[in-house]
């Protein structure tokens, strides 16, 4: 049911110094590939931003502590779907660390060059047997054209794969390529979302540098972002530099400026396209908040729309009972904001509806057109707050029956 996705995996250019390779292990369902193992070249550097849920899974904190115990060169990732090891204890700690173990055996590296990662349901043990077979079959699997078998091996809820990849031609001739996956439909709000994102590239990047990229394009992207409002326990978003070609980067002239770009272009399109999966979605919207004081709080008017459940049922319903998008702006805790200053518009396929100005249904509203811009798959809800220049703009979907049946049926 995604909304405007699909997966091409001819789309995933190889990365030159990355390697991957998938397993069917039975981590919780048989007749699925359910372990990946990525093999990252020696002088690889690696950043990543994780989620700030107080009850993250031991995957996460295994993945902390080793990515500042090797300083970022990380020579490998090992991520399985079905069980997210997370409110296991003790247990989780060690299983994680295990799982580290074995895929730097087969590697030939050290286990603190590992990172795990885990997505599935929460205070499951691992089956640890099983992974140790899954994780021997894909770490000896590992080839340069498996990013497309990835994508599917870390899907949990996700109804199609996600991936993209971006080339960039830089100062010296050479062409350095970004290529990305990542999995979620549910559990999607900052900091971070239920989500996994894994992306590399060949390019030769300093590591202090690559942590504030990573940094700042996660804002514009995997923070940008809900489903369902819920924290995960388990999201990562990891990017590896091989090094392999190319000048150089860290963060000055061109070069630096062409790869953020392409970077935050991948991420954005990831990100994006989680929203589409989101269990059950049929909309996809843009929420863009214009006219405030700063871009904090412009993000915090966006998010109290798009993660609003009167909101989101009323886009699935293409039911215009637009107050609700008032009474989301009211409630998302601008203190002094003047209703009189307020102005709300829906946009779609050159299509615009302005809803409500100066704290009251507009002037010239239009039942029927509003109706008719809820009714398509993409649209946009733009909201102006009257007091500033400042703007954000976050992306959501709709909330519809099949999200409930989805969670419900869950473990089943």
């Amino acid at each position: 049911m995604a909304v405007g996705l699909s997966f091409t995996p001819e789309a995933l250019r190889p990365v030159r110094g990355v390697a991957l390779g998938v397993a069917e292990a039975g981590v919780r369902k048989e007749g699925r590939r359910d372990v990946a193992v990525v093999a990252l070249a020696e002088g690889s550097v690696t950043a990543g931003v994780f989620t700030r849920n107080r009850f993250c899974a031991a995957p996460v904190v295994v993945a902390r502590e080793h990515l500042i115990a090797c300083a970022g060169r990380v020579r490998g990732w090992v991520i399985n779907a079905g069980v997210a090891n997370a409110g296991t204890g003790a247990r989780g700690i060690e299983d994680a660390r295990q799982c580290c173990r074995w895929t730097a055996e087969v590697l030939g590296v050290s286990p603190q060059e590992i990172l795990p990662f885990s997505t599935g349901v929460i205070m499951e043990p691992l089956p640890m047997a099983r992974l140790q077979r899954g994780i021997f079959e894909a770490a000896t699997a590992v080839s340069p054209e498996g990013w497309a078998a990835a994508a599917e091996a870390i899907m949990t809820t996700d109804t199609v794969p996600k991936g993209g990849s971006q080339q960039v031609r830089l100062s010296d001739g050479s062409v350095a390529t970004i290529t990305g996956i990542a999995k979620g439909a549910g559990m999607i709000h900052p900091n971070m979302a239920t989500m996994l994102a894994f992306v590399a590239t060949d390019a030769r990047v300093t590591p202090e540098w690559l942590r504030t990229l990573v940094a700042e394009v996660t804002e514009e992207s995997f923070h940008a972002i809900t489903v369902d409002g819920d924290m995960s326990t388990n999201d990562a978003f990891v990017v590896a530099a091989t090094g392999q070609c190319g000048p150089l980067l860290d963060g000055s002239g061109e070069d630096s400026a062409a790869f953020a770009a392409a970077l935050r272009e991948v991420a954005v399109w990831l990100a994006q396209a989680i929203v589409r999966d989101g269990e059950g979605a049929t909309k996809f919207v843009t929420v863009v908040v214009e006219e405030g004081r700063d871009r904090a709080e412009c993000r915090e008017v966006a998010f109290a729309v798009a993660r609003s459940p009167l909101v989101k049922t009323a886009l699935f319903a293409s039911d215009p009972n637009l107050g609700r998008i008032l009474a989301a702006v009211g409630a998302a805790g601008v203190e002094d904001l003047a209703p009189e200053g307020v102005w709300v518009e829906l946009m779609s396929e050159g299509e615009r509806v302005r809803v409500a100005e100066r704290g009251e249904r507009a002037g010239e509203y239009d039942e029927e057109a509003a109706k008719r811009v809820m009714q398509r798959p993409e649209l946009t809800i733009r909201v102006g707050l009257g007091r500033g220049t400042a703007a954000a703009q976050v992306w959501t979907c709709d909330l519809s029956y099949e999200y409930v049946r989805v969670n419900a049926a869950y473990r089943s």
